[in-house]
């Protein structure tokens, strides 16, 4: 369960990505239905420098990070040299069994600790190089938003924390709470972390009038079956002219973005409805429970079944 969550703050700490993790966990959204999170920051020293030039307190030192259910690791301009008892209580709580997560260049201090050797990370694109050369132990995916590999999660620059921040509560808390948390950030609650970094619009609020309406007709009709070409004519575009903006807008395939939001529909209705497997797939769009259960298993790594009774159970 997601309760205690710890920011663990070094000097050169980038503002943007730091204020993410307050964002999503620091702030007491329970009348919403949002569980309390117990959110601290710590440090090494009482105060850090942020990179854009001004200090900050910390009011908790390294034994905050004992007992965290999530350490938090904000983006920094560091890359080496960070304090040995710093590294030595991040080993000791991922030990524990906390889960760990960097944000954008966090993932030098996971990588400097030890964390990542023999795994598949990500950091912000032009970072990446000198990641993979400092760490050569490392596999370094340049390509993505995010990468869950269970008890440790990276992510890639600014507003892919968020991705990474959202895709953690949705994987513990469940949908209804991350949906909610997004709206409240006025951000979309999924982009899938497969989705490539470097694209014209990193947040798909389309600038393109027809592809947005599109995507928000799609997103309330999932359960009626879509093409390239029945999306295109909906945005008067050819299908090759509808494919290729839809990329750039979205970063990712229009059939790859449609199955990301029927998964979505589906966790919601799993873990707030008593539909069948069967009525969640047509409400979805998938059709038959064997295309769900295809799909919701790669996406997601667990039978929709599986996903409910662990859902339901938490919530309980």
């Amino acid at each position: 369960m997601l309760r205690r969550v710890t920011a663990l703050v070094v000097d050169g700490l980038e503002m943007f990505e730091f204020g993410t993790l307050c964002e999503v966990f620091g702030i007491d959204r329970t009348e919403d239905g949002v569980p309390a999170f117990d959110f601290r920051v710590a440090g090494a020293r009482p105060t850090v420098r942020a990179h854009q030039g001004f200090e900050i307190s910390v009011p908790y030192g390294l034994d905050a990070l004992a007992g965290a259910d999530l350490v938090a690791v904000p983006a920094t301009t560091g890359r080496e040299g960070f304090d040995p008892q710093l590294l030595d209580a991040l080993r000791a709580a991922h030990a524990a069994g906390a889960t760990i997560l960097s944000v954008c260049t966090g993932v030098f201090v996971l990588a400097e600790a030890g964390l990542l050797d023999g795994r598949t990370v990500t950091t912000h694109w032009k970072r990446a190089a000198t990641l993979a050369q400092m760490y050569p132990g490392v596999t370094v995916d340049a390509d993505v938003l995010f990468v869950d590999d269970g008890d440790i999660i990276t992510s890639a620059g600014t507003a892919a924390g968020i991705d990474a921040c959202l895709h953690l509560v949705r994987r513990e808390l469940g949908s209804a709470v991350a949906n909610t948390i997004a709206r409240r950030m006025v951000v979309p609650p999924l982009r899938d972390g497969g989705q490539r970094q470097f694209i014209e619009h990193p947040v798909p609020t389309c600038s393109d009038d027809s592809l947005r309406h599109v995507l928000e007709w799609a997103t309330e009709h999932l359960g009626e079956d879509h093409t390239i070409g029945s999306l295109a004519a909906r945005a008067l575009m050819s299908e090759r002219t509808f494919a290729r903006r839809f990329v750039e807008e979205a970063g990712t395939t229009p059939m790859r973005w449609l199955t990301a939001q029927r998964v979505l529909h589906a966790r919601g209705l799993l873990e707030q409805t008593d539909l069948s497997v069967d009525e969640v797939a047509r409400e979805c769009g998938f059709g038959t429970a064997v295309l769900l259960r295809h799909h919701f298993g790669r996406a997601v790594g667990l039978a929709p079944t599986d996903y409910r009774a662990a859902f339901r159970a938490r919530a309980a």
